[in-house]
């Protein structure tokens, strides 16, 4: 009986051990990644990623091929979306493409300062920062409690969408959903002009040798493209001409609610993406999953989306 109770209380004992739950870890690696153009590194990082629903938000598309297109990518239309940023190291400067969106998207964003230094970078060390355009998930993020983030950098950003977003005259040219975004540029600018840091342009305009801005209205009055020439490769930094790769880029034509002329925003898409195939040129997307590089490919009536082959060398 003293062997039997003993082994029953060994076996039990086990199967303690076994059925206790194994610890999982919450977070993923840090959010960088780096590649080099010509002699110059780019390092993309994350901002974060937020789920949101393309069936409410695209538009020129019916539900059946929504979901479809989505399936295509094992993806469902309630989809997560990368927001991400770029760092451009000149070997002399530190420039900052798009800010994320700060605490404007609560814990969904907001990760762009912790990211950077975990690549090595401390906001300090930034001395410009570009903006694609103002909307809460590329310029959010540049005050961090009603300070500026990069107390170092001079902010650009097309004047048109100066002009547009911090008046609020212009509020009836939106839709009522979108209304909100008056008031965020206006909290995540201000500190920077307070400060004396905002410094627009209007495109077409060279912002240092090798970086341009081109035009890309349509998104916003003022959208534009980074342009980023070094080494004979060239590199497109665009904020939303994609939300949703896995629609858009097959289906150039499908807009989405937060554009302010959905038409242009398809034209300036198309006109875009058929650029981006022919030159064989690299892409920087804020909205395509993290890190967000790659290649523009033809396929039949649309495109299809390369992403960067993985690489751990260091060197150039």
């Amino acid at each position: 009986m003293k062997f039997t109770l003993t082994l029953a209380t060994l076996l039990l004992c086990a199967f303690s051990v076994t059925a206790q739950p194994l610890p999982m870890a919450t977070s993923q690696a840090p959010g960088f990644y780096r590649m080099m153009l010509g002699d110059w590194q780019i390092t993309a990082v994350s901002d974060g990623t937020v789920v949101i629903d393309s069936e409410k938000l695209l538009t020129h598309i019916d539900r059946a091929t929504l979901s479809k297109r989505m399936a295509d990518q094992a993806m469902t239309p309630q989809t997560e979306t990368s927001v991400n940023a770029y760092v451009i190291n000149t070997g002399k400067q530190l420039i900052l493409v798009d800010s994320g969106a700060g605490p404007l998207f609560g814990k969904a964003g907001g990760h762009l300062l912790e990211n950077l230094r975990a690549a090595g970078i401390a906001p300090e060390q930034i001395d410009t920062v570009l903006l694609t355009h103002i909307h809460a998930d590329h310029s959010g993020g540049v005050q961090h409690d009603g300070k500026p983030a990069f107390p170092n950098a001079t902010v650009r950003v097309d004047q048109r969408d100066v002009d547009f977003w911090l008046n609020p005259a212009h509020e009836s040219d939106v839709e009522q959903s979108q209304r909100h975004t008056f008031a965020e540029s206006a909290r995540s600018l201000r500190p920077v002009i307070d400060a004396g840091k905002l410094k627009p342009f209007t495109a077409p305009a060279e912002i240092i040798a090798g970086i341009k801005a081109l035009p890309a209205g349509g998104h916003t009055p003022g959208s534009v493209i980074y342009q980023v020439s070094r080494g004979g490769e060239t590199m497109l930094l665009w904020g939303d001409i994609i939300h949703v790769q896995a629609v858009q880029m097959p289906q150039p034509d499908v807009a989405i609610h937060f554009d302010v002329d959905q038409a242009k925003a398809v034209e300036r898409r198309k006109a875009t993406l058929a650029m981006a195939a022919r030159e064989n040129v690299w892409i920087a997307s804020a909205h395509i999953a993290f890190p967000g590089i790659g290649k523009v490919k033809k396929a039949g009536e649309g495109y299809r989306w390369v992403p960067v082959n993985y690489s751990s060398l260091q060197s150039q």
